[in-house]
This record gives C-alpha cells, sequence and structure tokens, in this order.
C-alpha cells in the first residue's frame, strides 16, 4: 500500500522551501500565496497560472497530488478572495497547464492580469567615502548626490 501525503504535506515538501511554511513568501523575489491568487481566479487566463509557473509544473509529485495542493492553498491562503462562484480547480486543467511550463512567469503574469510589484527591493547605497555600503530598503531613502540612493 502506497502511502499518500495530504495537500499540506505535499506543500510543505516542496513548496514552502521558497514560499514559507505559511505561505508568506519573501518579498520581493518570492511572492506571498495569500490573498492574491484568489483575486487572480477572478481572471480566466489565470486560473492555469499557478500550475505553469516552475515551481509547480517540476514539482516531483502527480497531477491529481499538484491539483490538491493549488485547491488546498487556495482555500486555505485565499478564501475570503475568491470569486463567490469559485469551482475548485480540476486535474484535467491542471495537467494541461503544467504541460505548457511558462519561461517568464512575470510577463504572463503582467499580460493577462498585473505585473508583480517589486517595490521594496534593495540597493546598495554609497557612504560618505563613496564605498559601496550594505544593502537598504529603497523605500526608506531619498536621491544622494552620486546618482545612489542614501539614508
Amino acid at each position: 500500500m502506497a502511502f499518500a501525503a495530504s495537500p499540506r504535506t505535499n506543500y510543505l515538501l516542496y513548496c514552502s522551501g521558497c514560499h514559507r511554511p505559511m505561505g508568506e513568501g519573501k518579498h520581493p523575489n518570492v511572492p506571498t500565496l495569500h490573498n492574491e491568487l484568489g483575486h487572480m481566479m477572478h481572471v480566466d487566463a489565470m486560473r492555469g497560472y499557478l500550475a505553469r509557473v516552475p515551481g509547480s509544473a517540476h514539482a516531483p509529485v502527480t497531477h491529481d497530488e499538484l491539483t490538491e495542493v493549488l485547491n488546498w492553498l487556495l482555500e486555505e491562503f485565499n478564501a475570503s478572495t475568491l470569486p463567490k462562484d469559485f469551482e475548485r480547480l480540476t486535474v484535467k486543467e491542471v495537467t494541461e497547464a503544467r504541460s505548457q511550463v511558462l519561461a517568464n512567469p512575470n510577463k504572463y503574469r503582467a499580460d493577462h492580469w498585473k505585473a508583480y510589484e517589486f517595490s521594496n527591493t534593495k540597493r546598495y547605497i554609497w557612504n560618505i567615502r563613496g564605498y559601496r555600503g550594505n544593502l537598504y530598503d529603497s523605500s526608506n531613502c531619498i536621491e544622494g548626490t552620486r546618482g545612489e540612493k542614501q539614508l
């Protein structure tokens, strides 16, 4: 008898390394899985998106298991933002979508829904002597005289 992992267990094994155990992600490189995915499900072209991103498409799980993981994270992390008439993803649509891996998920997302916001990116700063300093959060800075952001 084969052991079948729960959708949550498969999420923890194959998704949480990047998206973290509670789905919060790590901005700007790894998006959160909370609320926004539910909003995506209001757009037909985005239903297959979650199965097409490389992490999902290449996860070492069956199509049935991936379908369950995706439905679990939609219902677990996005229940309040899903369409009122939301129909769970089917194995058939996940299988079809998964076979069309997105080479550039951000471009697809921007073309069919909205662009991912990289507003909190980190950049280098110049200190008083002109040496490149540590990384900082660009949202807390002002323009410096050397064209770089400074604190």
